[in-house]
């Protein structure tokens, strides 16, 4: 009988192969697996599997209520994961085979590893298969030799099941949590009508928590004004800068803005100015040697962060660049990781890839290579080799085979890791620190200030960065994190005993600032080091080694923030938008604080540590956690929405209906009836919702939207079927009750522009953009549209005609100067940033006047060999899309176009000359645009210059760079580019 190897990535299959060959014999390879007389061996591709409740607990979106809760199955069902059913395929069949008499779990080593081996044994035998034994190999190292010797001692199934049972009950109490807490805040929020989808989980949302918290300290600080002092002091070598300082300074635990340079009083900073201007001043100095170690390796999070600090590159996008050079270009090993370390076996590896680098086509890498394999500085350290602090994967590092060709932003990502891994060889920087105290004396007070110096002795591994000199010691290649060092500067020298006398004192007016808000960067930082910020001793230690989210879950996590519209980017701030308080409103009025707060995972890996050592049963854990989420879907259904208490903000704008103060509660903005200066009283009873259509109006909407009636277009409404949509916020007058108010969408579509006064008067000192095409009168910018001047009434004529046109379609601005073309041409130029309602797809058209129709249409381009595409109509008043467009469809009108095509059409081939730019990627010509197209094509697909992660993006090489005139561009803007260097 064989054995079945299933290891949870294809490189580590092929890793264990090579190292049983010479033991084992040789493998065949075939598709999914190899196989010899003794082994098969196949590997998953990470999860195959995820949990899912029993379809009769599955309760569908539209049935989102509190009477469907809490969700908490008996038992869980598994499901395939859609984009690998075909590879769990092919190993249960391997499972499954009669001549496989037993299995190994290869899996990384770990909880998660763990999981995926017993979720694929738990489908493969599923009650029609009879179970077969099964070992564990535990592999910390992936050397042939560490290989060989897990094999020689395998773990049994018995000594595993603690790991095994911690690993089902995370995932699943991950399920109970995010299923119904998220089930729970949506009925909630969605009481008063339509779908407010509110998403929560124990990583998701405390993370979100900590970025709310932040913004919070932000909008709560109030500056306050401190003074510093600083002197220049002149010395026989020369002059130096100082700052007063306090010597006797203490940390106050109850002010964190308190320094021992900043003064509150402005009185006493020009006390202390006017002590020492011109004063003679005795100098001490202590100068001594100081060493700088290089950062350890990169972990993902690490690497995540660096990348993020100095590139810009959101964690996501590193996660995939790493995931592309481990992957396909094999130049990194794993990136998932949470580990520094390498295993202590590593240090021949290590070795090798020095020599890889060194030998490599790199030279901005390969010098210093050669510069550590000639000193001997590649040895054992226990800073970069230790066993005890390997997890599941040691640190990412080059592999030993060099990278091809690589894509820009891939050959940054490759060179960070590269210069980390060779930085930790190398010998720390060495630097000579200087700390001078200046003292000015005067009528028995000392005033002290303070200079520091710091000059570069030996660059050790900052050499690797570039930093030869001291003026280069904060140049670009310094690591993140090190940048809040003193700027590398050098001291006049002072002689024993001299006085130096102060030549000029500056006093500096200062104001407190608010703590900076999360980049990415820091926001892993924060996830990663969450355990710091739980009082509770055993709880903090439980997620020291974890944090929140694990290395390659956490891009993922601030991704769905980002979706979820829970939080903005803003440059390389994210930003908590008002959806994001609410939530943590609602989730403190509820009383529920623990999905908001690191504490739950905290004691979930408590416990799960303590399930692993065989301390705490699972049924005992699983049945906590059911009543936990019991009591969070509870306390939802039990509290009144309109009373959930919070830190609530009053408008400045007034109450449009009675002129009084317009008070936040937790889901509306409501009058009070209390005006500026007067008594409370109980209200005109005008609100409006926080929340319309799903979307959250933040308290400046609020505000612009009732001082100026109208507010937008605005992005992230949601229709009753989950579509999303773009409109205007107004606040019309009631026709039912006149000179009260209501809230209104308005997609720029209603018929005539609203017939008042001011438009009229606003509209009559507008420019003319062209005629009319209805009436030949003046077409001008009214609002949001563009509008006939005689679709206005006046006081001397009524309105007589409805053009309409919005200043936005489909999300595409339409300018004043294409509606000018479309006026007085017929068409605009070729538009190409439309979205269509139904795909969501971006799309590109003209808009023109169809005579016919008494409307405006998209006119589509017609494709090289295609029939021509009709043309669509549209309603010429629509500002942002509300419906789709019809179709006219008459034959008459398809044949006229499409043979209009067909004359218009450019042959084959024979008359287009490519430009020289061109011509460098496909020849040089003639050709025919449909040939052009193809070569273009035939060469982006030869040389692999579709992104991985996404094919609809086109990556630039060489050639293709002076054609795109970028290094990645849309796959959909290469025939225009092709176009433009065609004659």
């Amino acid at each position: 009988m064989k054995t079945l190897v299933i290891a949870e990535k294809p490189s580590v299959a092929q890793d264990i192969v090579r190292a049983l060959a010479p033991v084992a014999g040789r493998f065949d390879k075939h598709e999914d697996h190899f196989e010899n007389e003794q082994y098969v061996v196949t590997s998953a591709v990470g999860h195959l599997l995820e949990i899912q409740a029993p379809e009769a607990f599955d309760v569908k979106r539209g049935k989102w209520s509190f009477a469907h809760l809490p969700v908490i199955p008996p038992h869980f069902d598994l499901k395939p994961v859609e984009k690998t059913k075909s590879r769990l395929a092919a190993v249960v069949k391997q499972a499954r085979r009669k001549d496989v008499g037993r299995l190994v779990n290869a899996c990384d080593a770990g909880r998660e590893g763990e999981l995926i081996f017993r979720l694929i044994a738990q489908y493969a035998f599923d009650g029609k298969h009879a179970p077969k034994p099964v070992e564990r190999l535990w592999l910390q190292s992936m050397t042939p030799q560490a290989i060989r010797e897990g094999f020689g001692r395998l773990r049994s199934d018995a000594q595993m099941q603690g790991l095994a049972d911690a690993a089902r009950s995370r995932s699943e109490a991950d399920w109970l949590v995010g299923i119904n807490g998220t089930r729970a805040m949506t009925a909630f929020n969605s009481q008063g009508g339509g779908f407010f989808l509110t998403t929560v989980g124990r990583v998701q949302t405390p993370t979100l928590a900590i970025v709310v918290d932040r913004e919070e300290q932000i909008r709560k600080h109030v500056p306050r004004d401190y003074w510093e002092v600083h002197a220049t002091f002149l010395a026989q070598a020369g002059s130096y800068q100082g700052r007063w300082f306090d010597p006797d300074w203490k940390k106050d635990p109850q002010d964190a803005e308190k320094r021992p340079e900043r003064l509150w009083s402005a009185d006493e900073a020009a006390r202390i100015a006017a002590a020492v201007r011109g004063q003679a001043c005795s100098v001490r100095e202590e100068s001594k040697p100081s060493t700088q170690a290089s950062p350890l390796l990169f972990d993902l999070t690490s690497l995540q962060r660096e990348a993020n600090g100095r590139f810009g590159f959101s964690a996501k996008t590193t996660l995939a660049l790493a995931q592309s050079l481990y992957e396909k270009h094999k130049a990194l090993t794993y990136p998932r990781t949470d580990s520094r370390w390498l295993p202590e076996d590593y240090l021949p590896v290590a070795r090798q890839t020095f020599e890889m680098l060194a030998a490599s086509a790199m030279p901005h890498l390969a010098g210093h290579a050669q510069t550590a394999l000639a000193q001997g500085w590649v040895r054992a350290s226990k800073r970069i080799f230790d066993n005890a602090k390997v997890s599941d994967h040691f640190a990412i590092i080059p592999t030993l085979q060099a990278p091809g060709a690589l894509s820009e932003a891939e050959q940054k990502l490759y060179d960070l890791v590269a210069r980390r891994f060779m930085a930790v060889f190398f010998p720390s920087a060495e630097y000579l620190i200087t700390t001078r105290i200046t003292t000015a004396t005067h009528a028995g007070a000392h005033h002290h200030f303070r200079s520091d110096g710091k000059v570069l002795v030996k660059p050790g591994w900052l050499a690797i960065y570039g930093k030869e000199a001291e003026a280069e010691s904060q140049a670009a290649g310094q690591p993140a994190g090190q940048k809040g060092e003193a700027a590398a500067k050098s001291l006049v020298p002072v002689a024993a005993g001299e006085m130096v006398r102060n030549e000029a004192v500056d006093i500096r007016a200062l104001q407190t600032r608010p703590p900076a808000r999360y980049s990415e960067a820091t926001l892993l930082g924060a996830m990663e080091g969450a355990g710091k910020l739980i009082d509770d001793e055993e709880l903090r230690a439980a997620m020291q080694e974890k944090g929140l989210g694990t290395p390659a879950t956490r891009a993922a996590i601030i991704e769905g923030l980002l979706t979820e519209k829970y939080m903005l980017r803003e440059g390389r701030e994210l930003v908590p938008t008002a959806k994001a308080t609410q939530l943590m409103t609602l989730l403190r009025g509820l009383q529920v604080e623990e999905l908001s707060r690191p504490q739950l995972t905290g004691e979930w890996e408590a416990k799960l540590a303590r399930m692993e050592r065989g301390q705490l049963a699972r049924a005992d854990f699983m049945r906590e956690i059911a009543d936990m989420t019991a009591r969070i879907v509870a306390k939802a259904k039990e509290f009144n929405r309109d009373s959930v208490p919070g830190d609530y903000a009053t408008l400045t704008a007034a109450c449009p209906n009675c002129g009084g103060q317009i008070k936040e509660n937790y889901r509306r903005y409501a009058c009070t009836g209390q005006a500026a200066g007067g008594q409370a009283g109980q209200g005109c009873g005008f609100s409006i919702t926080k929340t319309p259509a799903g979307r959250t109006l933040s308290v400046p909407e609020a505000e612009a939207l009732l001082a100026q009636r109208r507010i937008g277009p605005l992005e992230g409404f949601r229709s009753k079927a989950g579509w999303p949509f773009t409109a205007e916020l107004t606040l019309a007058e009631d026709a039912e009750a006149p000179g009260r108010y209501k809230l209104e969408f308005d997609f720029g579509d209603s018929a005539p522009a609203e017939e008042t006064p001011q438009a009229a008067q606003e509209l009559a000192a507008q420019p003319s953009l062209g005629p009319c095409p209805r009436c030949g009168s003046a077409v001008k910018l009214l609002g949001k549209n563009y509008v006939c001047e005689k679709s206005v009434a006046t006081s001397a004529a009524p309105a007589s005609c409805d053009f309409k046109s919005g200043q936005t379609i489909l999300q595409q601005p339409i300018s004043a100067e294409q509606m000018g073309k479309l006026l007085q041409t017929g068409k605009t130029d070729l538009l190409d940033k439309f979205i269509s309602n139904r795909t969501r797809r971006p799309f590109a058209a003209r808009l023109a006047w169809s005579a016919g129709d008494g409307k405006v249409i998209f006119e589509f381009e017609p494709r090289e060999g295609a029939r021509a595409r009709p043309a669509y109509s549209r309603a010429a008043p629509a500002a942002s899309a509300a419906k789709p467009a019809a179709k006219t469809t008459t034959k008459a009108a398809a044949k006229t176009a499409k043979a209009a095509a067909e004359k218009k059409k450019t042959p084959r081939a024979g008359s287009l000359q490519p430009s020289a730019a061109l011509a460098a990627v496909i020849g040089p010509g003639p050709f025919g645009r449909g040939e052009v197209m193809q070569k273009l094509w035939d060469y982006i697909k030869a040389h692999n210059l579709q992104d991985p992660q996404d094919k609809r993006t086109l990556i630039a090489d060489e050639k293709l760079r002076p054609l795109f005139e970028a290094d990645r561009i849309g796959m959909f803007k290469l025939a225009g580019i092709a176009g433009k260097h065609l004659s």
